[in-house]
C-alpha cells in the first residue's frame, strides 16, 4: 500500500525457471466459507457479508487447469548505479494529461446515439504533500478492510485509526520526503486514465474515463458523483490491482456496493466490475517485455536473478478470510516466467511480499532475511521486479530502490536493477482497453440482476475468458469473518 514507508518484506523460495511449479491444477473454482467462526462467544456456521450477496466465486486461472490445457491457455489467451532520493513532483511518467474535475478525475463527455459509456479506474491513492500523510493514513486505517474490530468494538474503528495515523506518520513523512515530498501516485493515474481513454477512441469506443481513490483524493464517492452527474448508460469498474485481495479490490467494491445500492440511478446502471486481470496477454507480455530490456543490462544477463516483489497481506487475510491473492500471485509468476522462457530467457527466480509490518505473521518469507540468504549463497546479480503495482509510488521509489537495494548490497550481491512500472507501457495500455471492451456485454444492473443460492453459485461458478470479468460487482464477493482474521491479531499489524 502507498501508506507504508519502509519496513520489512517477505519473499517466496528461489524456484529455478526450468521447475515452475503448476500446483493445485485440479482446484475447484470457488471458495467454501470457513468451517466454524465464533461470533458474540458461540461458534456458528454462518459468513459475514459486508454488504455482498453471495459466495466469494474467484475467476477460473491458470491455476485451475491441467499443464496441458495450461499451455494451451496461456498460448491462445495469456500469450508475459547510486540510487538518490527522487524527486517526482511535477514528473511526467506518461505522454498525455488528463482532464479533471475538482479532486477528481474524468474524461470529456461522450456522446454516442444509444449509449454512454464510463470507465472507472480504481487506486490506491496516496498523500500529494507531507502534510497530507497523517490524514492519509487516518483514511487508510478507518477502512475495517484494513483493520476489522469484533462488532462491540467497532465503534472505536475511527479513535484506533487516528492513534495508529498519528503514531505511524513520522515514518511515512520521510520515506514520502525521500521520494520528492509526496506520493507520485495520483498523477500517474490520472496518465494512465487518458491513455486508456485514448486507447478506447482509437478502437471506435469513445467514453469517459473515471478515477476513484479508495484513500485519498479524488475519492471513489467523488467520481462516482460525477457519473452520476454526466448519466452514463453503462460502466465498467477497473481495478488497477492486477491481483484481487480483500484489502484493495474488495475494499473499493465493498463502497461501491454501498452506494449503487442507496441510490435508485445507479441501481438500474448496468455495470461490470474486471476484478483480476494478472493472466490476461497484454499485461503479461509487458511484463516479459520490461524484464527482458532490464536482464540484458547486466554484465553477465545469464546470471541475473529475477526478483519479484509484490505487496503482502497478513497470512490470516489468506488462510481465514478466503482471499485468493497468494494464489493468484504464484500464477502469475508462472505465467510471465512461462513467456520469458519462450523467449529463451531462462534465469532462476523468488518472488516477494514486500511491506510487511508489525508482528503478525505475513506471507513468508520476509525479504530482509532472504535477501541475506542470497548473499551467502554467492548470487551477484539481483533485478528486482514490482509485480503488483502498475504505477510507481512509494513501495517501489523508497522501499524497494533504496531500503532493499542498501540491503542486497551490504549483504554481497553486487549488481542490482529494477524494472520500472507500467505505468503508461502501450501494450499494457492497450490491453486494458481490450478487456474493457470484452467486458461491455456483460453489463448489468443490480436492480435487474437474479440472486443465485449459494448451492447453484458453487455448482456453477463463473467461467471467464477475458481475465477476472465479474458482473456486476454486487454478485461476486463475500468475505468470511474469521476470528483473528481481520482484528484481534491482525490489528497489532499496524500499531
Amino acid at each position: 500500500m502507498d501508506a507504508v514507508a519502509g519496513g520489512s518484506a517477505v519473499l517466496s523460495p528461489t524456484v529455478p525457471s526450468s521447475g515452475l511449479n503448476l500446483r493445485a491444477r485440479n482446484r475447484r473454482a470457488y471458495y467454501k466459507p470457513c468451517s466454524r467462526i465464533q461470533a458474540h462467544g458461540k461458534y456458528r456456521n454462518t459468513a459475514l457479508q459486508l454488504s455482498y450477496q453471495y459466495p466469494f466465486r474467484p475467476c477460473i486461472t491458470a491455476s485451475s487447469l491441467s499443464i496441458d490445457e495450461k499451455n494451451s491457455f496461456v498460448d491462445g489467451v495469456f500469450p508475459k548505479s547510486t540510487i538518490k532520493p527522487i524527486d517526482v513532483v511535477g514528473k511526467t511518467f506518461c505522454s498525455s494529461g488528463v482532464l479533471t474535475y475538482g479532486n477528481g478525475t474524468m474524461g470529456a463527455s461522450s456522446h454516442i446515439a444509444e449509449e454512454k459509456i464510463g470507465v472507472l479506474l480504481l487506486n490506491l491513492g496516496g498523500p500529494d504533500t507531507l502534510d497530507d500523510v497523517q490524514p492519509f493514513l487516518y483514511n487508510l486505517f478507518a477502512d475495517p478492510d484494513i483493520i476489522r474490530l469484533p462488532r462491540p468494538f467497532q465503534f472505536l474503528q475511527g479513535p484506533l485509526a487516528q492513534l495508529i495515523s498519528v503514531l505511524r506518520a513520522p515514518k511515512s513523512k520521510e520515506g514520502y520526503a525521500a521520494i520528492g515530498g509526496g506520493s507520485p501516485l495520483r498523477k500517474i493515474t490520472d496518465e494512465q486514465a487518458d491513455a486508456l481513454k485514448t486507447a478506447l477512441h482509437s478502437k471506435k469506443k469513445n467514453v469517459s474515463v473515471y478515477v476513484g481513490m479508495r484513500y485519498w483524493h479524488p475519492f471513489t464517492e467523488d467520481a462516482v458523483h460525477q457519473i452520476k452527474r454526466d448519466k452514463l448508460t453503462k460502466l465498467v469498474v477497473l481495478p488497477l490491482y492486477p491481483q484481487f485481495s480483500i484489502s484493495t479490490t474488495g475494499s473499493s467494491l465493498r463502497v461501491l456496493q454501498r452506494m449503487f445500492r442507496e441510490d435508485t440511478y445507479l441501481s438500474s446502471l448496468p455495470v461490470a466490475t474486471i476484478q483480476s486481470w494478472y493472466q490476461r496477454k497484454g499485461y503479461v507480455k509487458s511484463m516479459a517485455d520490461l524484464i527482458e530490456k532490464e536482464v540484458q543490462n547486466f554484465p553477465r544477463p545469464n546470471e541475473v536473478m529475477i526478483f519479484f516483489s509484490a505487496h503482502g497481506v497478513p497470512v490470516s487475510y489468506v488462510e481465514e478470510a478466503g482471499d485468493p491473492y497468494r494464489d493468484q500471485m504464484g500464477d502469475c509468476i508462472v505465467l510471465i516466467m512461462k513467456e520469458l522462457k519462450d523467449r529463451g530467457v531462462k534465469n532462476d527466480h523468488t518472488l516477494a511480499y514486500q511491506s510487511r509490518v508489525g508482528p503478525v505473521q505475513w506471507l513468508k518469507p520476509y525479504t530482509d532475511e532472504v535477501l541475506v540468504e542470497l548473499g551467502q549463497k554467492r548470487i551477484k546479480s539481483l533485478l528486482a521486479v514490482p509485480v503488483s503495482f502498475v504505477s510507481e509510488h512509494i513501495e517501489t521509489l523508497e522501499e524497494i530502490d533504496m531500503e532493499y537495494r542498501k540491503l542486497a548490497l551490504d549483504s554481497g550481491i553486487e549488481n542490482w536493477g529494477r524494472v520500472p512500472a507500467l505505468n503508461c507501457t502501450t501494450t499494457f495500455i492497450e490491453d486494458l482497453a481490450d478487456a474493457v471492451i470484452e467486458a461491455l456485454p456483460e453489463a448489468t444492473s443490480i436492480s435487474s440482476s437474479s440472486s443465485p443460492t449459494k448451492e447453484q453459485d458453487n455448482d456453477n461458478p463463473v467461467k471467464v475468458g477475458n481475465g477476472g470479468l465479474r458482473y456486476p460487482f454486487s454478485s461476486s464477493i463475500q468475505l468470511f469473518e474469521a476470528v483473528g482474521g481481520f482484528g484481534g491479531s491482525s490489528l497489532m499489524a499496524w500499531v
